[in-house]
């Protein structure tokens, strides 16, 4: 059975829009594993965006779980990394002008700098995980660099505006999950999933781990918003 990694970002893009101490992402990833999450995941920007050095620090010294930090292959970073040491690293391309990662990381491109990064990592104790598109070649260099897991990104699958592109992008994206398990990497799923799409993914079990931040985080919203508002009230008569 898969697992789940609940990205708590979305908690600190609520923060950062008010500029205050609130909502916490720390909070919310006590509340995720308290309700079973498999893993909490964090992306440190270079520009610490949302997610500071501060909230990666005491995460580390609370999750119970696994923490998984997703971060640019910069040696900034990498001494972050090596500093914090995480359960996981998720390297991740970032562009300072996006507000979120909507692409995987061309290996083609930058393979030696990448598996630079996976070694340094590695050889002090943290496994490497690459985001890439279900792309056969990037599967494949992903296994060259002696990364250890895989996170398929899933998002053109997710964003498909036609039923002929989302069926042919689940193709990939399933393909891509099976190449990568007969490499034996692992294998995790992520990025635009949500509580509809999730449901395609029944029956892929070469699929160890979905990491899932935004949908959830939208929904506690709504879902929890009914409890928010009668105990301010509550408050309120209290005055």
């Amino acid at each position: 059975m898969a697992g789940l990694a609940v990205k708590v970002d979305q908690v600190a893009v609520l923060r950062t829009a008010r500029k205050s101490q609130y909502p916490d992402p720390v909070a919310a990833a006590t509340i995720a594993e308290m309700a079973g999450a498999d893993g909490i995941t964090v992306h440190l920007r270079q520009d610490r965006r949302h997610i500071k050095d501060r909230d990666v620090r005491i995460l580390r010294s609370i999750v119970q779980s696994k923490l998984i930090l997703e971060m640019v292959s910069t040696s900034e970073m990498v001494g972050v990394a090596l500093d914090i040491k995480p359960d996981l690293v998720t390297l991740v391309p970032e562009k300072r002008d996006a507000s979120t990662v909507d692409g995987g990381l061309d290996l083609i491109v930058y393979r030696d700098d990448i598996s630079e990064t996976v070694a340094t990592l590695q050889n002090s104790g943290i496994p490497v995980g690459l985001l890439v598109d279900p792309d056969p070649e990037q599967i494949k260099l992903v296994h060259k660099s002696n990364a250890t897991m895989v996170e398929i990104h899933t998002s053109t699958y997710c964003d498909a505006k036609t039923a002929q592109k989302k069926h042919q992008a689940f193709l990939n994206i399933v393909d891509a999950v099976k190449l990568a398990h007969k490499l034996k990497l692992s294998v995790k799923a992520s990025r635009g999933l949500c509580y509809k799409t999730i449901k395609a993914f029944k029956g892929i079990p070469e699929i160890d781990e979905f990491s899932i931040g935004h949908s959830i985080v939208s929904r506690a919203v709504l879902s929890g918003i009914e409890l928010a508002v009668k105990e301010m009230i509550a408050l309120i008569r209290m005055l």
